[in-house]
């Protein structure tokens, strides 16, 4: 059962972990070349890796980097059919991780007074409210938080035909939008964090408008360009980097290949490709200011908060009692994790191709054991 495994992984990372740590706290041994503790923590990356692998999975994709040095991983296949290896440089599908990148773009409009975080999206976006009929006033900061209360448009899109009819079929930002607004949009007396991939959707339409091109050419001029990130964007099927990690499900005991269906080429809340190193580098970017200006990345952190900044999620870095950012991704056939401390030096990204299973509506299981490893081995980087 997951939860058993998960309870299993968590007790042999925290005993992997820990025995590093003694190795190299004790250093008497009379062995003249000790054991170095962050190869014996990144040895814990690795056996996670070969579980992972164990279980089915076709592929795992891992980047830390620490103290000014680089440590990466790469073990299964990148295509079960060819049976090629995987190699650390190969680019997959990251999930939400996406929504990192439009909050970038969306506060870029921001410092060019385009946009102001406090405004009701309808002013951006005229069908915002005709078509989705919010009980109230909703602003881009809300969209931004997960505090607009919006419906998910996933659920009545999963409902609206067969799993692999609804992948193969594009999916506008507008029919995001339109399947989001066939479910009841519930007044709350107190709205708080309500996590929805139509916040994203809405804001990656409201960008697209203001800046009167595709989504997938904002994220290349605002992220890809300036960071010089070959693998990194929200492609067009059949425009995917060569070198995919490809990514399955089963249906009705079918195995299934979902590395370029159509339905993610214009979803901004989670449709687009990247590699560990890129992953990576955008984030460092991103918390050192070299995506937008300091005082944006500020209001993207939102320190008054502890949870969940502007499309970010936090973590605990004990290293320094402060924080980690970054986001997770969870797709269809992929999950991935991502943190990096404030200061940008220590980040880990691990993507893992999942097991060819059927498909849930929930997130998969799979995605809190990677967050368990992720934290645990940055914490032990200190």
């Amino acid at each position: 059962m997951p939860g058993t495994r998960l309870h299993r992984t968590r007790g042999k990372i925290a005993a992997a972990v820990s025995a590093a740590l003694l190795v190299g706290a004790l250093g008497c041994t009379p062995e003249p070349s000790p054991p170095d503790p962050d190869q014996e923590i990144f040895a814990v990356l690795e056996d996670f890796s070969r579980r992972m692998i164990d279980d089915g999975a076709p592929a795992v994709l891992i980047e830390a980097k620490h103290d000014g040095g680089t440590w990466n991983h790469a073990a299964g296949v990148r295509n079960l059919e060819t049976r090629e290896a995987a190699t650390v440089s190969d680019a997959y599908r990251v999930g939400s991780i996406t929504k990192s990148m439009v909050a970038v773009s969306v506060m870029k409009l921001v410092e060019e007074g385009v946009v102001d975080l406090d405004e009701q999206v309808s002013t951006y976006l005229p069908e915002f409210g005709t078509v989705l009929h919010p009980p109230g006033p909703v602003t881009v900061r809300q969209l931004l938080i997960h505090e607009s209360g919006m419906p998910e448009f996933f659920f009545p899109l999963l409902a609206s035909g067969p799993l692999q009819d609804v992948m193969n079929r594009p999916l506008s930002l507008e029919q995001q939008l339109a399947f989001a607004a066939t479910v009841p949009w519930e007044r709350k007396l107190a709205q708080g964090f309500e996590y929805s991939s139509s916040n994203y959707a809405a804001l990656g339409l409201m960008v697209q408008r203001l800046r009167g091109k595709s989504i997938s050419s904002v994220l290349d001029e605002d992220i890809a360009g300036p960071l010089r990130l070959e693998s990194t964007g929200l492609p067009r099927p059949g425009d995917e980097p060569a070198t995919m990690v490809h990514g399955y499900i089963t249906i009705n005991g079918e195995r299934l290949d979902v590395t370029r269906p159509a339905w993610l080429s214009e979803l901004s809340a989670g449709g687009a490709v990247s590699t560990v190193s890129e992953v990576n580098a955008f984030y460092a970017a991103l918390l050192q200011g070299r995506l937008v200006s300091r005082q944006s990345r500020d209001e993207m952190l939102r320190q008054d908060s502890d949870f969940y900044g502007f499309g970010l999620f936090k973590w605990n870095d004990t290293c320094t009692n402060r924080l980690y950012h970054g986001h997770t991704g969870d797709i269809e056939g992929y999950g991935t994790v991502s943190m990096t401390s404030e200061d940008g030096s220590r980040q880990l990204t691990i993507a893992v191709a999942y097991p060819p299973e059927p498909p849930t509506l929930l997130v998969n299981p799979l995605i809190a054991e990677l967050q368990t490893v992720a934290e645990q081995v940055l914490n032990s980087l200190c």
